[in-house]
């Protein structure tokens, strides 16, 4: 793995100049490895994380469990294409196990996320069953703790 893809994957915030001050190489080499990284589809884009309670914005997201009915000559993957395509799934994996799918969706409400469920991901031909989970609290986000001492823990009073 390269030094530049490795800075990138611990979540580091440095500049083209500074990374390339670190790894000791001229900033045209970092610029270089980043653009090779994009050709070759390694680094497929950059994602910030964020602090939804912080956010000013509710979004709802859940995860669901999709059972699906390989395809001929197609397996899962043709089913889990379409799923994907759709803009409200943010992420979407093959699985082992109870399910075939996990899929997570993020929308503005819950009536919305359970409407796109129902009407869009059950119908789809090849799913045999969904279920539901919606998330109620982060904790941790890629590698990110989301709760410090400012934040309530809304712990349950405890009585003698």
């Amino acid at each position: 793995m390269s030094k530049v893809l490795e800075f990138l994957l611990r979540g580091e915030r440095l500049s083209t100049a500074e990374m390339a001050e670190v790894l000791r190489v001229a900033p045209a080499e970092v610029e270089r490895e980043y653009e090779r990284l994009q050709e070759e589809g390694i680094l497929l884009g950059w994602m910030p994380v964020l602090h939804p309670d912080r956010l000013g914005e509710q979004r709802v997201s859940a995860v669901i469990e999709l059972k699906i009915s390989p395809e001929r000559e197609g397996g899962f993957d043709r089913v889990a294409q379409r799923v994907s395509s759709f803009p409200e799934v943010q992420t979407c994996y093959l699985m082992s196990g109870a399910y075939d799918l996990l899929v997570v969706v993020r929308g503005a409400t819950l009536h919305e996320v359970a409407r796109f469920v129902s009407e869009k991901l059950a119908t789809l031909g090849g799913v045999l069953s969904t279920a539901t989970h919606f998330l109620l609290r982060p904790y941790k986000e890629q590698g990110h703790l989301l709760l410090t001492g400012e934040d309530s823990l809304d712990k349950p009073a405890v009585s003698p």
